[in-house]
């Protein structure tokens, strides 16, 4: 046993004095909290459940199938239902493996979802480009926005044959699209914080042709 975590034991015995017992009473409690804190802390980021690319169905390019868990923190809830839109942004990334050099990205792309509501309908919109789809409630509205299908992610020719690739994919809410008053509060609020790890894609050498 280490001479500090003797020194807490000893402040805890029967004997210790009134202070040292405050203390050590103070300690625990803190402790505590941060145990009780990280389950919090967890929930505020997106995981990715899974991520796949495949052939697109009209045979130009390489589609990528992505799903994503999380819930909104009570802050974007209350947000959006007062008419604060929420922009969600998907990115991948395609990368060529060199091993002279750096790998050589070969794709940057991102796919933007504007989430909103509208008190004159009572409705939740999720917009990706131009097409929007109404949600009657915020839960479904989430349901869609945390799965990706269809999207064309690399084009046709990209790849080449006997070349070893690797990809990545990730969700965050762009703060930066938000009204500046919000901007100022996610600099300082992690509830305003909510993004994903970058999540490995496997790129299956048959996915060259």
């Amino acid at each position: 046993m280490s001479r500090a975590a003797g020194l807490v034991l000893d402040g805890a015995a029967p004997n210790a004095s009134p202070v040292r017992r405050l203390f050590c009473a103070a300690l625990l409690a803190i402790s505590a909290l941060f145990v009780a804190a990280s389950p919090a802390v967890a929930s505020d980021r997106i995981e990715v459940r899974s991520a796949d690319l495949r052939p697109a169905a009209d045979g130009d390019g390489i589609d990528l199938d992505a799903t994503f868990d999380f819930d909104l923190p009570w802050a974007l809830e209350d947000a959006v239902s007062h008419g604060v839109p929420l922009y969600f942004v998907v990115d991948f990334e395609l990368y060529r493996s060199r091993w002279y050099w750096f790998d050589d990205r070969r794709v940057a792309a991102s796919l933007t979802y504007r989430l909103s509501y509208s008190p004159l309908t009572r409705e939740y919109r999720l917009a990706r480009g131009a097409f929007a789809l109404p949600f009657d409630t915020l839960g479904a509205a989430l349901t869609t926005l945390r799965r990706v299908v269809n999207w064309t992610v690399i084009e046709r020719g990209t790849l080449t044959a006997g070349q070893s690739y690797w990809a990545q994919v990730r969700m965050r809410l762009d703060t930066t699209q938000l009204p500046r008053p919000f901007q100022i509060g996610a600099i300082t609020s992690r509830d305003w914080t909510l993004v994903s790890e970058w999540r490995n894609v496997p790129v299956r050498s048959d996915l060259a042709r």
